[in-house]
Parts: structure tokens; sequence; C-alpha cells
């Protein structure tokens, strides 16, 4: 068994007997329709006597009515403050299953089993829980870290295709802006011929020692944002519009177009702009390319990074580096949307 601080990677029967071995009285399961059909049943047998609590999947559902839900079913289950929630899930669930137990009773010990790649290299790191509110994402959260994160690769053997494209953006993501030796090592591979096991390691390694240096985002923390100023408006803009994207396949577009203004600012080379845009598409396709720009930009200043008026943005400075914390203006933006539809 692997250890990254609070972060255990364990196979399948070191996580059951991990969760066997736990000495709490109260447990209760959170899984969602998708995880209980596929993921729940990888650990249903090595759990110590637990009530499963069973939610929609889906980002859609990632509201404060469904959190609602949520305590709702706590306080039926009598759940105290010694009481224990295990969080079965991606992304999504990981981020709202662990914002219930966070404020429940002013919190309650929960521990992440991310079982999607997305949340193994990205959403289960660092603490951020929250849920999205009035369409935009994230928009309601707090900082609280998992007692602990358990990751085995085998839940990924459960996830379709572009389930797992979508969380390789992050991994992406990381590599742009920390180490140009496993930027090439990724680009010279496929998707499907990638190594998760070594490459979920890296990506918590490297967000490990972002967030423990800086764990409420005042300063270092905010270059782990780099993708996703556009990438989550245009996430959420499709989402409310009837053509609903995945969480990476945003953040990929919004890599690339950052990418872009990194390059008009000096901070990346024309070579180094079009390596990342070309394996970019090559491994998401562009399906699309068609949104209200000026939709687009109103739900980037909403963004959470921003101050005041100022839209603010985290840009590699090079491959393998990052700044953060720069002001782009309107202008800017509209002509990274330019450039990702000439791609």
């Amino acid at each position: 068994m692997n250890r990254e601080d609070n972060v255990l990677f364990c196979t399948l029967p070191e996580l059951n007997e991990r969760l066997r071995t736990l000495p709490v009285q109260k447990i209760a399961v959170l899984a969602d329709t998708n995880t209980v059909a596929h993921c729940y049943p990888l650990v249903k047998n090595g759990l110590p006597a637990h009530q499963l609590i069973s939610i929609p999947a889906g980002e859609e559902h990632k509201t404060i009515a469904t959190c609602g839900l949520i305590w709702e079913k706590f306080t039926d289950l009598k759940l105290d403050r010694h009481a224990l929630v295990i969080v079965v899930g991606g992304g999504v669930l990981g981020d709202m299953g662990g914002f219930c137990a966070a404020t429940f009773k002013r919190g309650i010990d929960f521990i992440l089993v991310p079982t999607t790649l997305l949340a193994q290299v990205d959403a289960s790191v660092g603490g951020k829980l929250g849920v999205d509110f009035m369409n935009y994402k994230n928009q309601i959260g707090v900082f609280c870290p998992p007692k602990v994160t358990l990751i085995c690769s085998d839940f990924l053997k459960t996830l379709p295709e572009r389930e797992l494209r979508s969380g390789f953006a992050e991994v992406i993501k990381h590599c742009l802006i920390s180490d140009a030796a496993m930027w090439q090592t990724i680009r010279s591979k496929k998707l499907l011929n990638q190594d998760w096991k070594a490459l979920a390691s890296h990506s918590v390694a490297f967000k490990k020692t972002v967030t423990d240096t800086d764990p409420t985002e005042s300063g270092l923390r905010k270059i782990l944002n780099f993708g996703h100023t556009i990438g989550h408006a245009l996430e959420s803009y499709f989402f409310t519009h009837g053509n609903r994207i995945f969480h990476g396949e945003a953040i990929a577009m919004g890599i690339i177009m950052e990418s872009f203004i990194a390059r008009q600012r000096g901070l990346l080379s024309e070579h180094e702009l079009t390596e990342a845009s070309d394996y970019l598409i090559s491994v998401f396709p562009k399906e699309i390319a068609d949104w209200n720009t000026e939709k687009v930009i109103q739900l980037i200043y909403q963004d959470k990074k921003n101050k005041g008026d100022k839209i603010l943005m985290a840009l590699p400075d090079g491959i393998g580096h990052a700044r953060w914390d720069i002001e782009i203006n309107e202008k800017e933006i509209r002509q990274s949307f330019d450039y990702y539809r000439s791609l």
C-alpha cells in the first residue's frame, strides 16, 4: 500500500481490508446510481455494518436540493459527530458528499473512495468541496480534507472511454504546469496506452505538494485553475443549453484557449502552443465550436478566481511552469475563442 500523506494507493484487497477494520460504530456509504451498480459491489462485502445511501448520478444533481436529501438521510440514520461517511463515486459525488459530511452537525469524518480517473487524479485531492448553484460551477462550498482518500485503479476498469478521457484532461493540465518531461511522456502515447497508475501517483504527488503549501488557495494553489476559467464557463454554458459536455472535455477546450492567451502574452512559444493544441485536439476531437460568446463571457465574470471586475487567470509560463493572478481582458478571450474555432 503506497501512501501520499492522507492519500493511500491500494489494490482492491487492500482497500477492502482497510474498510473492514474501520474503528467506527456508525457508517453510512454514499453512492450514486452508477457506482451502486458498478463499484459498490466491489467493496460491499469488505465493509463492516453500514447503511447505503444512493442518489441520482450526474452533474445536474450536484445541487443544494440534493444536499437536502442527503442531510435528511443522515438525520434519519441518526448519524452523530462520531459517525463516518464513505463516499464511493467520482468527482461530482466526492465534492457533494464531502460537503454534506463537512457541514452536517458542523462536520463529521468522511472517507473518499474515488472511482473515476478525474476524481483520482484531481477532485479527491486538496479538500475542495461544494455544489453548483444557479448553474455556476461549485459556487457554494468549503475547504475540508477527508480523513483519508483511498485510490484503487481497479475502479477505472468500470469506466467508459469518455469518462477516462475526461479525467485525462486534468493529467495533461498537471504536466503542462509542473513537469515538462512527463508532458513529453504522455504526449508520445494515445489515450488507451497511458499508464494510469503511474499518472495518478504523479498527479496526486504534485497536487498534494501544491495544496499542502497553500490549502486555501491564497497563492500557489491558483495555478491548478489553468484551463478552468474558460473551461468552467463553457461547461456551464453547454449544460444550460441542452448540449452537455463532460468536465474534462470543457477543461481541454479551456487549456487550448488559455494556452493561446499565454502565447499572446509571450509566456509560451509558438511551438509549445502548437504542440499542446495538436495533442489535445487528437485526444479531444473538436465536436463543438459553436457557442454564444457574450453569454460565455458573462459566465467567466462569475469565476471564483476573479477580483472585483477583473478576470484573473492562471497561465503556463513555458511548459512545466505557471503563473497566477494574470489579469485578462475580453478581447483576449474573444481571440482565444477564434483560435480554437480555427483549429
